[in-house]
């Protein structure tokens, strides 16, 4: 029954939480001929209790969508048959809690496609919902916020709901494992390759707390970030530092941020820092737009970062990463106006030339 309408699609399309019926709540069938109730959205056998106003609104949806004239079926009839879906939608939720056992589950009769479906739907989320609670702590004091972010993002509260319920769920499970986190998250979730990838950059941030609300970060979209924890997770946590260790990928390692504290004389030693500059700009002579104005900025943003880099180690500066980023680094090039590819080839040359210094060769 729950696969055989286009309801289910709809429901999950929604992103709304799937709300247990009340004791006793919901109509019989049969209630009522085809004339009541239809004309005005109000089918003669309605439902009491908090489940009320959603079973109504669901068959006022269907009754728009011509499901009635389609089928020939009473007011009442179909009344009874979205209370149906919703009874349904009960159970399957539980299921939905643990992925696996919704595939060895003998109860309902879901082609594997479409279990893959309301999977995927389930724990789908909207980027303006995620991005207000993007590396906040997952926790009982973030969620009594939720009324606040359904009304700033639009989001419906229920599916505020559903979808920090769904983060903190992912995040307990595969928060202590060992290996992939992203791999963790496909294994034991059944989410696509992409999705699980997308909470894999909600479990890394919520891990470290890094700081995303500030204002001056608002421009930075989901995307933006979830790229970002992608490669940081590449390339900056004990498993990527080590190919020989299976580590968590929820944790910066703790001896790479130690020995980035290394760079602190590209700045400190003024003879190192002249060569450095002579060295990216006799590379980049020619190829920047804004060649002059990096010139004359180089030891400011190059102090910028290094100071950014050598002191990860302390957890506030952790969490404060991005937007020491953004007022010492980013900033400065925007108000020189840099390219895309300015910055691009300046952090190449960047790196890249400090192999060329004694002490990093």
């Amino acid at each position: 029954m729950c696969t055989g309408s286009g309801w289910t699609d709809t429901r999950v399309r929604a992103g709304e939480r799937w709300e247990p019926p009340p004791p006793g709540g919901g109509g019989g069938r049969g209630g009522g001929g085809a004339g009541a109730g239809v004309g005005a959205g109000r089918p003669s056998a309605r439902p009491h209790g908090p489940l009320s106003s959603s079973v109504n609104d669901a068959v006022g949806l269907r009754v728009r969508s011509g499901i009635l004239e389609q089928t020939g079926a009473t007011a009442g009839v179909l009344q009874s048959d979205t209370m149906d879906h919703y009874r349904t939608f009960h159970m399957l939720e539980r299921l939905l809690h643990t992925p696996p056992k919704l595939l060895h589950q003998l109860v309902f009769q879901i082609p594997p496609s479409r279990q893959a479906l309301l999977i995927e739907r389930y724990y789908t989320f909207d980027e303006a919902f995620v991005r207000e609670v993007l590396g906040k702590k997952l926790s009982k004091g973030t969620k009594k916020d939720l009324d606040d972010i359904s009304t700033k993002t639009g989001v419906t509260l229920k599916s505020c709901r559903r979808q920090f319920d769904n983060f903190k769920r992912v995040f307990k499970v595969v928060e202590e494992m060992r290996g992939s986190l992203a791999g963790n998250i496909q294994q034991h979730f059944l989410l696509s390759d992409r999705l699980a990838r997308d909470y894999a950059a909600v479990v890394f941030f919520a891990n470290n707390r890094f700081e995303t609300g500030k204002k001056k970060l608002q421009y930075l979209t989901f995307g933006d970030l979830a790229f970002c924890a992608e490669l940081m997770i590449q390339n900056w946590t004990p498993g990527a530092v080590d190919s020989q260790v299976d580590d968590m990928d929820v944790d910066l390692d703790k001896e790479f941020l130690q020995d980035l504290k290394e760079l602190k004389v590209l700045v400190a030693d003024k003879d190192l820092l002249d060569l450095h500059k002579s060295l990216v700009c006799t590379a980049l002579r020619g190829k920047l737009s804004i060649f002059p104005e990096m010139e004359a900025n180089f030891k400011n943003l190059s102090r910028g970062l290094v100071n950014i880099a050598s002191k990860l180690t302390h957890t506030k500066d952790v969490r404060d990463l991005f937007v020491d980023l953004v007022e010492k680094f980013i900033e400065p090039c925007r108000s020189d106006r840099w390219l895309l590819n300015d910055v691009r080839l300046f952090l190449n040359q960047y790196s890249a030339s400090v192999h060329s210094l004694d002490g990093f060769r």
